[in-house]
């Protein structure tokens, strides 16, 4: 990419927005935690790119850019103002252009579920957005969150006011905002915050109109339960998700949750939860690989909200699990930079092997082993792994070990 102008857009109008994910060799930095706004997190990232790029990431996912009634970034109120807790618009754009001069594209934090109102209107709640650009009254928000507009299209997300996607005048304004992200901004690809609530037709819209390079939706549901005991089958979970990306005319992926429950528990001692009953990865990643993006943790689960933790001490069976098979695997910035400097350097050369061997979203996967501490793996038929404390070794002298570390390894031929 090199020298750019000062815009955003030159050339990008006419890659392909579905390309990425017909070839599947996408790896994601969540570039961010739940304590990020507390710092000066857009110069940070700044002298980080130059690792970030080294690493072999194709895209960072960063906060939600605007300006916020939370320092998090999750109750957004003026779109159209870049200066948030993280930093000014200066330091953002700064921060972009490095990004871009050094090949890694930019996913931005789209929360447009919800919108924290700036006068009362109807009912006495703060349900207008006056005095700031996309100026809507209480027709933009859903009647169940107290406005005047339909009732949502999904799940509430309670307390604040919901967003009327139904309306044309909203959808309008929301895609001249996804727009200008995308074109003047210069965010690349788009993440979805809560798209549990709101239909999945509207995001198809948004992408259409917006044309990002690459997509993903939280849909974040409980997986399975029976007790305190996740059960073994999670198809229903993860044909949820499944039915989400679908809803979207297929041109968004989806957060694999389902693989997320099933490894963390998988991890402690019941690694045959990996291997469903047709012999398949079981979460998404399992029946629709190209639209799975895997992950061990986020700044929900993880960081200081730990809502789901992965097991901390299994952290490194989970990268040796999603770095070396199919899906599009995400890394966690405090795994990569702020846990310790072992494990920066051993998520990276899980990296540079999945890269080296070619393993991509939609390489083949042939299950070995599936017992309570071992899980191992054929994949692509040019690399194998192994975790848990189970031994084992592939059979044949063209295997070689890549790298190896706490209950996990990985061979290449």
């Amino acid at each position: 990419m090199g020298n750019t102008n000062d815009g955003f857009d030159e050339g990008t109008q006419q890659i392909d927005p579905a390309s990425l994910v017909r070839s599947g060799r996408e790896i994601i930095l969540q570039a961010f935690n739940w304590e990020s706004n507390k710092y000066d997190w857009w110069t940070i990232l700044e002298n980080k790119v130059p690792d970030i790029a080294k690493c072999g990431f194709t895209s960072a996912w960063l906060p939600p850019p605007t300006q916020s009634f939370s320092p998090e970034g999750y109750l957004p109120q003026d779109l159209y103002s870049l200066n948030s807790s993280y930093g000014s618009e200066r330091l953002l754009t700064a921060l972009l252009h490095k990004l871009k001069k050094c090949e890694v594209r930019v996913m931005a934090d789209i929360v447009i579920n919800h919108r924290i109102g700036t006068a009362q209107g109807h009912g006495g709640i703060y349900n207008r957005y006056d005095g700031i650009p996309l100026s809507w009254d209480e027709h933009a928000v859903t009647s169940c969150t107290g406005g005047l507009g339909n009732s949502s299209s999904g799940d509430n997300f309670h307390g604040v006011p919901n967003i009327d996607h139904s309306q044309v005048f909203v959808r309008k304004d929301i895609i001249q905002w996804l727009k200008w992200l995308r074109y003047t901004v210069g965010f690349q690809d788009f993440r979805f915050d809560f798209a549990r609530g709101y239909s999945a037709k509207y995001v198809k819209e948004y992408i259409e109109g917006a044309k990002p390079l690459f997509s993903v939706g939280e849909f974040w549901s409980s997986c399975n339960y029976n007790g305190q005991q996740l059960d073994y089958n999670q198809d229903s979970h993860r044909q949820q998700i499944i039915n989400w990306i679908d809803g979207t005319g297929q041109l968004s992926t989806a957060f694999d949750f389902t693989t997320k429950g099933i490894l963390q528990e998988a991890v402690k001692g019941e690694l045959w939860r990996l291997k469903d009953n047709q012999g398949k990865p079981p979460g998404v990643m399992g029946w629709w690989p190209s639209r799975a993006v895997t992950f061990i943790d986020n700044h929900d689960t993880g960081s200081t909200q730990a809502h789901w933790p992965f097991p901390s001490n299994h952290i490194m069976e989970g990268y040796a699990y999603i770095l070396t098979h199919p899906g599009i695997p995400t890394v966690f910035f405090d795994h990569l930079y702020e846990w310790d400097h072992s494990m920066h350097d051993q998520i990276m050369k899980l990296m540079e092997i999945r890269k080296q061997q070619d393993i991509h979203s939609r390489s083949s996967v042939r299950i070995v082993e599936a017992q309570p501490n071992l899980y191992s793996a054929i994949v692509g038929e040019k690399l194998c792994m192994k975790i848990g404390d189970g031994s084992w070794c592939p059979a044949g002298r063209e295997w070689t070990v890549a790298t190896s570390g706490h209950r996990y390894a990985v061979w290449v031929k």
